[in-house]
């Protein structure tokens, strides 16, 4: 199966979908193969938000790009814990743009269970997004 990348805007709004890969193939190896790497280098007034997946871009570009904080050590001190708790509940309600925009995709009923031949989807997924791109700009 394929996996894509899928940018939104802070409304949750689609704004790119692409970066098709294997599913075998890592978030960070896929952000990199794309130019996305690059064009945050271009652009360093541009922000994002991630997953686990992304933090080797939080990395590269510490002031652009927001990755979920590291899970402390099993031995950690409860207060550590406790602000490790909330840092990760505040990024995930930040995130929670992201995810909804992810979801309005999979709504589609062509992609919750694909059939198609596997060179189509990408194409099918770039579709749907433009497709919900255009959708929730009518809002």
């Amino acid at each position: 199966m394929k996996t894509s990348t899928i940018v939104s805007d802070a409304g949750g709004r689609t704004l790119w979908a692409g970066a098709h890969r294997p599913g075998r193939m890592h978030d960070q190896s896929a952000v990199r193969t794309e130019g996305i790497d690059d064009l945050l280098d271009q652009f360093p007034d541009v922000r994002a938000k991630g997953d686990n997946g992304y933090r080797g871009l939080h990395n590269d570009h510490l002031d652009q790009v927001s990755v979920p904080p590291k899970k402390p050590a099993k031995d950690a001190a409860p207060e550590v814990i406790e602000a490790f708790e909330q840092a990760r509940k505040a990024q995930s309600s930040a995130r929670i743009c992201i995810e909804h925009a992810i979801a309005e995709s999979k709504q589609w009923r062509c992609l919750q269970r694909w059939t198609g031949r596997r060179e189509d989807l990408p194409e099918t997924i770039e579709a749907i997004a433009s497709l919900v791109s255009d959708r929730a700009a009518i809002r």
